[in-house]
């Protein structure tokens, strides 16, 4: 389904907030945001990831071979056309269709700045269409093998996901809200 990996959606947009950047650039900005713990992106899946993009033609890199001061210039990447139009699409994919506890969805959240606000707005109802379902399809499971009377351990099990689920339910609804809120504002102070 999700046409690029997690570094690669990642990548795409560092690249973008930038308008160009080079691998140590995007390192740096890694470990600023705290990347490397939650989303499990080391310096070689960086480098790696940067190349796949290049090679997939959504980015595009510059400054070969010249020299500047004591070693070569960086390698500086920046977006194709077809890397921004790719970036666009997998952040509403991965904010409308992804699991309750997603690190997709946060790379979602954390590149909201490239859709407009009304495609979020629609991709996140989406999203809370899908929780529905989900919450649906396993509370329905639940009673199908007893409900109440199955063991503790194996109700738990099914209601950890349910409550994860309702908890992200009530996040995503307050955060259409807020961009409701902000579109408003926005027209407002037009």
């Amino acid at each position: 389904m999700n046409q690029l990996s997690n570094v690669e959606f990642m990548l795409l947009q560092m690249i973008a907030e930038c308008n160009q950047a080079s691998g140590y650039d995007i390192d740096k900005l890694v470990d600023q945001r705290g990347y490397r713990e939650w989303a499990n992106i080391g310096t070689t899946s960086i480098y790696a990831g940067l190349k796949k993009l290049e090679g997939k033609g959504l980015i595009k890199s510059e400054g070969f071979g010249g020299k500047s001061g004591k070693g070569p210039m960086p390698i500086r990447f920046s977006m194709t056309e077809a890397g921004m139009t790719t970036l666009s699409k997998e952040v509403l994919v991965s904010l409308s269709s992804s699991r309750e506890r997603d690190n997709r969805f946060d790379l979602g959240l954390a590149a909201l700045p490239f859709v407009e606000k009304s495609e979020a707005i629609e991709a996140l109802r989406k999203r809370l269409g899908f929780l529905g379902e989900v919450f649906l399809n396993l509370r329905q499971k639940c009673e199908s093998q007893g409900g109440v009377r199955l063991p503790l351990h194996v109700r738990a099990l099914f209601r950890h996901p349910m409550s994860l689920i309702e908890s992200e339910q009530a996040f995503v609804a307050n955060l259409i809200n807020e961009l409701l809120e902000e579109s408003k504002e926005h027209v407002h102070n037009n």
